[in-house]
């Protein structure tokens, strides 16, 4: 399925990425709001296409351009007990407060917060080492 959106003048270059925001209020009376807001709030997207397509725009000067994006797979680790490739998953983050911790950007991925629905794209071998203990696996989510 092709998502199509709007993006800034500045930004709408092939392989742009972003993380969606959310509807913003200066938006509410834009003729072509249902076009930005039916993306995923803080979901990744990188843009495929560019079309010829603009429109004026309150909040990006020089207005937008209508582009083809698609959702970017996050890399994370979740409990090694709920990795199951294919299986659906409501993405809890990690309670970890170490910022020194190699794998701390995968515990908190980009892209991802509490509540969000996924589906597990693969499993990577081996647990992930965790200087708390916990029992943790690599994943692809989408």
């Amino acid at each position: 399925m092709v998502l199509v959106t709007v993006v800034g003048k500045t930004q709408c270059k092939e392989g742009f990425e972003f993380v969606f925001g959310g509807a913003l209020a200066e938006c509410r009376d834009c003729k072509v709001r249902n076009v930005c807001f039916h993306l995923e709030e803080n979901r990744r997207y990188r843009v495929k296409s560019v079309r010829e397509v603009q429109h004026d725009c309150r909040i990006h000067e020089g207005g937008v351009r209508v582009v083809e994006v698609e959702k970017i797979p996050l890399k994370a680790v979740i409990p090694a007990r709920a990795a199951l490739e294919g299986a659906m998953l409501t993405f809890e983050e990690v309670r970890c407060r170490d910022l020194s911790c190699p794998s701390y950007r995968l515990c908190r991925p980009l892209g991802a917060s509490e509540g969000m629905r996924f589906k597990i794209l693969s499993v990577e071998n081996g647990e992930v080492e965790c200087e708390r203990g916990s029992k943790l696996k690599t994943v692809l989510l989408e």
